[in-house]
């Protein structure tokens, strides 16, 4: 009788331990997540960061195109990104991390709006197999930098 308390006690002991670790680690993985990047109150550590990234004049990304984009191999891919800045932002096309230039099957397109803002778009006509991966736009003046992703993957129509 004595040993079947002990074991039960012990049995308690382990399972309140194993709960308790749980719980920490659960915690101390929500607290890193948190840790990692830009405070919550979206104020930077130091002023030179907070004046770089929340400079009025910097380059913003106003209008960009959805981030997660299935195309039909043959047809066009079009993707869009507007910034505003002063001065004028330059837009920078990059896939998979590599900058990207305008060839036979590829054009970028870019119109300047007023003084302050400028519109570029990213066709690709016929789109193939290789054309799918994670697009990238970049935005920067003098200020600061924007960027936005976009992920591609093909589909395949059968008529």
């Amino acid at each position: 009788m004595y040993i079947h308390k002990y074991f039960l006690l012990l049995l308690f002991v382990l399972i309140i331990n194993d709960v308790q670790a749980r719980r920490g680690r659960t915690r101390s993985r929500t607290k890193s997540k948190f840790q990692i990047g830009l405070p919550i109150t979206g104020k930077y550590r130091d002023p030179e960061s907070d004046q770089y990234y929340n400079n009025n004049n910097g380059a913003k990304i106003t209008l960009a195109s959805h981030f997660d984009y299935e195309y039909v191999l043959g047809h066009k891919i079009a993707f869009l990104c507007v910034a505003k800045g002063n001065p004028r932002p330059h837009i920078t096309w990059y896939k998979d991390g590599a900058e990207i230039f305008s060839h036979l099957y590829l054009n970028v397109h870019e119109w300047n709006i007023g003084t302050d803002k400028v519109k570029s778009k990213l066709e690709i006509d016929p789109a193939t197999q290789m054309d799918a991966g994670v697009y990238e736009c970049t935005a920067d003046n003098m200020y600061s930098i924007d960027r936005r992703s976009f992920k591609t993957d093909f589909s395949i129509a059968f008529d």
